[in-house]
């Protein structure tokens, strides 16, 4: 029997293969101008987690520095060969925290967001589903996450502190 928890996925080619293990932290659908400008399209639809929960299962995938809003950039691992983002680090939480492209699982259909954010730069002509969580620009995390979640958080902490107060080394 397989673990329901586990997800697999990887960029079309194939080259690039991944597994979750364990439920993300979050899902976020972020309709931000960054957002829509990365990926071509009306939101990015990220499932975080913790990066020791990220496994590469084939060839690694490149990380590529981009801009970011918050100037700090972001990294995001894309396959060398047809160049689809896998998934993303940002300079809150470095390498420790990675934001998997929920497009890129093998079945996308079982992470749905658990919040749409920076809805005030929401497409127009996308309407949101009548009860759907949405908050205009961020939230607070013990608002929104499941207490295990949250439980994950508090575990990851010191080692986001560690890794900022280290210089933020990426390598």
């Amino acid at each position: 029997m397989t673990d329901p928890t586990m997800l697999e996925g990887g960029c079309d080619c194939g080259r690039v293969r991944y597994r979750l293990h364990g439920a993300p932290l979050v899902v976020h659908a972020c309709h931000c101008r960054w957002c829509q400008r990365e990926t071509g399209t009306a939101f990015a639809l990220n499932a975080m987690i913790e990066r020791d929960r990220l496994e590469a299962t084939a060839e690694a995938p490149e990380i590529v520095l981009t801009p970011s809003a918050s100037g700090q950039g972001q990294r995001i691992a894309r396959c060398p060969h047809c160049r689809i983002a896998v998934w993303s680090h940002y300079a809150g939480s470095g390498p420790l925290v990675a934001f998997v492209r929920v497009g890129t699982l093998d079945d996308p259909d079982r992470l749905p967001p658990d919040i749409h954010i920076f809805t005030s730069t929401k497409q127009p002509w996308l309407a949101l589903p009548e009860g759907t969580r949405a908050v205009v620009e961020y939230y607070d995390a013990a608002e929104v996450w499941r207490p295990e979640s949250l439980e994950r958080r508090r575990a990851l902490k010191p080692r986001i502190d560690a890794w900022r107060a280290a210089g933020r080394p990426w390598d």
